[in-house]
């Protein structure tokens, strides 16, 4: 990076701002839902549960994200701070529920990053024919520790650079994926699957065709597949016109992403059938990659390599809202100072940002030491911190903007009833998760932790911990909890109702 983009001598370094524009930011936001990988890991299980009807499941799994996309929109508005959650929380609501969110929003990067970098390097050893390598553990884990060293590495060297290799692999991940869905729908209407194919219809996108037990279980499911378009917004204090265009960024992903995924499983469900895939939905991402097979033949490495780019990506991009957060925190005094360093070289937050890579490495190779189950019951645990996280900004946001919603109805509806019930939504899928988690059986382990399923011990572990530092902190550096919640700026709802919103 050029000298003069260092910070000036003698001063503390800030973190570098109109970094990126607002395409960068949409492809960030993009890349860290993860879409190849999100999709590959997903669409057994949904397609187990709601059949035929799977795209319309994921349609369904969009409203919600699109509603709380809404809130983030509306409160970046009042406050560009890259802690987002952490801090618009803490502005409605006051401090013990803004660290709480912060906590939660750091916790999820820390468990899914190894697992996305394990993705990344499990299809790129695929994709290049080194299978024994991916049975191989010691090899697998070493070069996931690797990647995940180098990912971290881009984010702390630049935001530009962070944008430049997502611009790349975000291009990758949708060749890559709408040449498997032509040539999947081709094979359909051709007669020449190798499956029980059955033609697209149009009444597959009902969300409710098969049942009301269905669309609940794959609603659990949709949290985890859309989860991640906020880092366009994390990214608020580093992009151009930081006002409006982050938060625009996250609502276009979000759509975009509705778009990618029912097209994925109108091409998927097509031409594999439901039957194979209710019957193999626990193989999970590895059903893709046989379908890329037998879809592409000896190209099938180009879908292989959709999913192990679409891994790498949100391995890195997963990083940034975990470290940007503890920025945050540590910029108010909620979390010790040194997590707020910013290199004066760089101007990216590299301490917190080396801490939440250490972390998420030490994580994933203790809990590989006990199986790679218990890997993939901490993935599940991620829904609880998602939909804790999400709803909470929901409410933020009505809150903030209390004395404002019966203004206009672009205000009740945008601002204060679409987030609400975006919240309301999400906390119902919240308490469903933590009564199916609570079963055992409904872990991938299978075992009992406690008397209960593996990934509500984790995600209620994660919870508690965060409940002890938070009072252990609140007891050593007290200056944070005497914030106050407060409300909306009149002059910027004023903005918002004139149209410049």
């Amino acid at each position: 990076m050029a000298t003069e983009d260092a910070a000036p001598e003698g001063r503390p370094a800030d973190l570098k701002h109109n970094a990126i524009g607002f395409v960068d930011a949409l492809v960030i936001g993009l890349n860290s839902t993860s879409p190849a990988y999100s999709i590959a890991a997903v669409i057994g299980p949904i397609v187990a549960l709601a059949g035929i009807y799977a795209p319309g499941v994921m349609v369904a799994s969009f409203v919600p994200m699109l509603l709380i996309a809404s809130a983030f929109y509306y409160l970046n508005k009042v406050d560009q701070d890259c802690g987002t959650t952490f801090s618009w929380v803490t502005r409605a609501m006051g401090p013990w529920a803004g660290w709480l969110g912060g906590w939660a929003i750091a916790m999820t990067g820390v468990l899914v990053v190894g697992s996305l970098a394990d993705v990344a390097v499990s299809f790129g050893l695929l994709a290049v024919g080194l299978d024994g390598w991916v049975e191989n553990s010691f090899v697998r884990q070493l070069l996931t520790v690797l990647l995940i060293l180098v990912m971290t590495a881009v984010c702390v060297i630049g935001t530009e650079l962070s944008a430049k290799v997502q611009n790349v692999l975000i291009l990758a991940q949708v060749v890559f994926l709408l040449v498997f869905v032509c040539v999947a729908l081709a094979e359909v209407y051709a007669g020449t699957s190798a499956y029980d194919s059955v033609e697209p219809a149009f009444d597959w996108l009902n969300p409710f065709g098969a049942g009301g037990a269905a669309l609940t279980g794959g609603l659990l499911l949709g949290v985890f597949i859309y989860w991640g378009w906020e880092s366009a917004v994390n990214l608020t204090e580093e992009v151009e016109d930081s006002a409006t265009a982050p938060g625009k960024a996250g609502l276009w992903s979000t759509v975009i992403l509705l778009v990618t995924y029912v097209s994925v499983g109108f091409a998927v469900v097509a031409y594999a059938g439901p039957a194979f895939l209710a019957e193999n939905a626990g193989e999970e991402e590895f059903v893709f990659a046989q379908l890329a097979g037998d879809v592409l033949g000896g190209w099938d490495w180009v879908l292989l390599l959709a999913v192990c780019t679409s891994a790498i990506a949100s391995t890195q991009t997963t990083i940034i809202p975990a470290s940007r957060t503890a920025l945050s925190m540590a910029r108010r005094r909620a979390l010790p100072a040194h997590y707020g360093h910013i290199s004066p070289r760089f101007r990216t937050p590299d301490v917190s940002t080396w801490w939440v890579a250490g972390i998420a490495i030490v994580w994933y190779l203790t809990v590989n030491q006990i199986s790679t189950n218990a890997l993939l019951d901490s993935l599940t645990a991620l829904s609880l911190l998602i939909a804790f996280y999400y709803a909470l900004t929901g409410v933020a946001c009505a809150v903030y903007y209390r004395r404002h919603l019966f203004e206009s109805l672009h205000n009740f509806l945008l601002i204060g009833l679409g987030p609400l019930v975006g919240a309301g939504l999400l906390t119902w899928l919240l308490v469903r998760s933590v009564a199916d988690m609570a079963d055992p059986a409904n872990s991938y382990t299978g075992s009992s932790w406690l008397g209960l399923g593996p990934p509500l011990v984790i995600g209620l572990g994660i919870a508690a911990v965060g409940v002890v530092v938070m009072l252990v902190w609140r007891l050593r550096a007290p200056a944070f909890w005497d914030e106050r919640p407060g409300l909306a700026d009149p002059d910027v709802v004023r903005g918002i109702r004139s149209g410049r919103g």
